[in-house]
């Protein structure tokens, strides 16, 4: 089958995760994605050397693109650029604000010379405010979002414990410009997308923003939810965790019933709705987990699923590998295949290949820089 995007020309002038992570899933949907790198190659292929002596981050984010080595402080990586845009479709970059401009290519220029094409230009805190030329990096964002603030337990705040920023910014991209190609199709014009990364975590964080505002300021509690109870991870008699998540007050009582074997709990007015078990959260919580101190994981799982209530392991990296749900691909890449999760869409009847991850390129061109 002939994948959606084949025949689209992307152009990344790109760096570390946000950018390489939406062009991989245009490369993924079987656009041709070239890859524009600094002569030393894109930083991120140093940040790591778990993938078959590579760059975890580099394996996962670039499959299935052409990398060229372009120094665009020169003469000739600057025509060569020039060429490339000449039958582009879609530009994409992660660099300060204003350099790409800095180097000729301004948006002024770019909506002249190619008015078919689809900017996405992404940047820590976009093209304007007081904080625009400030450099910024995912746990930065983290930082300035207020996304540590409710992430972590109760003494101290903590990162999310991979890349959010940067995978929110990356698929927020991703969207921006298919979006844009829908409305090439319709309109026959290009677009300028900008995407902040401090604007897409401020948009995520609207629900505890509005708790504030609200009078009702998020505080950090671990693997439990602030305002459902019980909704948290208790400890199994062999010393594991496994997380409930009780939703309704109707769940509540199958808890009682068949999971607690106290079914005078559900009727009883200091649990008997959300509101009250969240107000009585210490005793709510003590009567769940002594339940869960008899009972073994597999024990408590078992009985869980009689109740029908939402439940999960807590599981670490070793629990992920071996996870029977997961589902792999495996692509090339200069040092040997690599297996990792497979991206989740899955489109009937289409079977998707994976490209194979660039090698460090030679510089395309070896001009004297110009002054």
């Amino acid at each position: 089958m002939t994948l959606p995007l084949k025949g689209l020309k992307v152009v990344a002038v790109e760096q570390a995760v946000a950018a390489p992570f939406a062009t991989s899933r245009l490369a993924d949907a079987g656009a041709e994605v070239i890859k524009i790198e600094r002569p030393e190659g894109d930083f991120a292929r140093g940040y790591d050397d778990v993938a078959a002596g590579q760059s975890s981050y580099f394996v996962w984010l670039n499959r299935g693109k052409t990398s060229v080595a372009l120094d665009l402080r020169s003469d000739g990586g600057r025509a060569e650029l020039f060429r490339l845009l000449e039958d582009a479709d879609v530009l994409v970059l992660n660099l300060k604000r204003g350099a790409l401009g800095r180097l000729g290519f301004t948006p002024e220029r770019l909506a002249r010379d190619f008015p078919r094409l689809i900017t996405c230009s992404i940047t820590g805190y976009g093209e304007g405010g007081p904080m625009a030329d400030r450099k910024a990096y995912d746990l930065l964002i983290q930082a300035e979002s207020g996304l540590c603030s409710i992430t972590g337990g109760p003494t101290e705040p903590a990162r999310v414990g991979m890349s959010i920023v940067d995978v929110a910014t990356g698929a927020t991209a991703h969207a921006a410009i298919l979006e844009a190609l829908i409305a090439r199709g319709i309109s026959g014009k290009g677009a300028a997308i900008t995407i902040s990364m401090f604007d897409v975590m401020a948009d995520w964080m609207t629900v505890p923003l509005l708790n504030h505002e609200g009078g009702k300021t998020p505080t950090r509690v671990g693997m439990a939810h602030p305002s459902i109870s019980p909704y948290s991870a208790f400890e199994t008699r062999d010393s594991q965790l496994i997380l409930i998540s009780i939703q309704s007050d109707r769940e509540w009582r199958m808890l009682c019933e068949h999971f607690l074997q106290r079914p005078d709990l559900g009727r009883d007015p200091r649990f008997a709705t959300n509101v009250a078990r969240v107000a009585n959260r210490p005793e709510t919580d003590g009567i769940v987990a002594e339940a869960f101190s008899r009972m073994s994981h597999d024990e408590a799982l078992a009985a869980l699923d009689r109740a029908d209530v939402a439940m999960a392991s807590v599981n670490d990296m070793a629990g992920l590998s071996a996870h029977p749900h997961l589902r792999r691909i495996t692509v090339e890449t200069p040092n040997g295949p690599v297996s990792y999760p497979a991206p989740a869409p899955r489109v009937a009847g289409e079977a998707r290949h994976y490209g194979s991850v660039p090698d460090l390129p030679q510089p395309h061109l070896e001009t004297e820089q110009s002054k």
